[in-house]
């Protein structure tokens, strides 16, 4: 892999603009220290130091997408009420359009909180509403895909299954795009792989990947089948399986599986990395590189954003300095 080829990738970054389509969360952090156990039930007592929201699910795709000089639009849903506002709230700080996002009032806004001591996640609590969205803002967000499409060099479906992302409305999607010759990238639920036929690529993480194949992956026989069976099953051009501290391994229609050995020195935190991975490749894409290319870029920005605890970004000179770093 020619190191200035990437680099070079890298410095078109801005000129993509890719839009965003899923499930738009708040990440609700609790810092703190333990320091006892409590005398009502054998659980540990946090001191809490500090509280910190950030945008995640979709909002954190478009964030990585922003943070490393690229152009983003979102769609999605939120909740009439405070932490709907919130996030509506950052985007615009952001110079991000929000005439995509659906203000609900039949369901609440996503927010994951999480209780951090130690840099050791404690405990997560949820509050949400998984049921899909109404077929009316299915409609709203496909007649802003009507609108807007000639705009963007790439779309990104992120489906965490928060009811955003239905087979009607990613069906509707890939129609468009094809039309248009937009790639689309999703990073799927395994729940939800049917709804994802004739997409770019999809990114399950090993464990998605084994669901959806419908066995476990234990080596590299067993992921260049799943590899395999997922491309047949989709139709799609490229499966990219995230495997952790193994790496990325890269399937492609008709071509040779292609293994990606991981860059990460260091893992603290896979919070929001498989948001990191999704927009980078989409990057790449759209500035120009091809897919081995940017499954490999993908993996330097993966291995930047687990050595950090929380939802993270990755910065454009951070990810020009890892790869500067570790390819010859």
């Amino acid at each position: 892999m020619d190191k200035k080829s990437l680099l070079g990738r890298l410095e078109r970054f801005k000129s993509a603009n890719i839009l965003v389509v899923g499930d738009i969360i708040l990440d609700q952090f609790i810092w703190g220290k333990v320091s006892r156990i409590s005398p009502e039930a054998p659980v540990p007592v946090v001191d809490i130091n500090h509280e910190s929201i950030m945008l995640g699910g979709a909002a954190n795709v478009l964030n990585n997408i922003v943070s490393l000089g690229g152009r983003a639009g979102i769609c999605g849903a939120v909740g009439d009420d405070e932490m709907g506002r919130r996030i509506v709230h950052e985007l615009r700080l952001k110079k991000i359009d929000t005439d995509g996002i659906i203000v609900d009032n039949c369901r609440p806004t996503t927010v994951k909180t999480r209780v951090i001591a130690h840099n050791q996640q404690v405990v997560r609590f949820d509050r949400e509403s998984k049921g899909d969205i109404a077929c009316a803002s299915e409609d709203i967000i496909l007649d802003y895909l009507k609108t807007h499409n000639h705009t963007f060099s790439g779309i990104i479906i992120s489906d965490y299954a928060k009811g955003v992302v239905t087979k009607k409305l990613v069906s509707g999607i890939v129609k468009m795009a094809g039309e248009k010759k937009i790639p689309v990238a999703v990073d799927p639920k395994v729940g939800h792989f049917d709804y994802y036929k004739k997409v770019t690529v999809v990114t399950p993480n090993n464990l998605e990947a084994s669901q959806a194949a419908g066995f476990e992956i234990t080596d590299e026989v067993s992921i260049a089948a799943a590899g395999k069976k997922l491309i047949e099953r989709l139709k799609s051009e490229a499966v990219l399986i995230t495997r952790g501290e193994q790496g990325m391994s890269l399937f492609l229609n008709g071509g040779k599986p292609v293994h990606i050995p991981t860059v990460a020195k260091e893992v603290y935190d896979v919070t929001g990395a498989g948001d990191t991975v999704i927009a980078v490749l989409m990057l790449a894409l759209s500035a120009g590189a091809d897919m081995r290319e940017a499954a490999v870029i993908a993996n330097h920005a993966a291995g930047i954003v687990v050595g950090e605890v929380g939802t993270a970004t990755v910065k454009l000179e951070q990810l020009r300095k890892t790869i500067r770093q570790s390819l010859i």
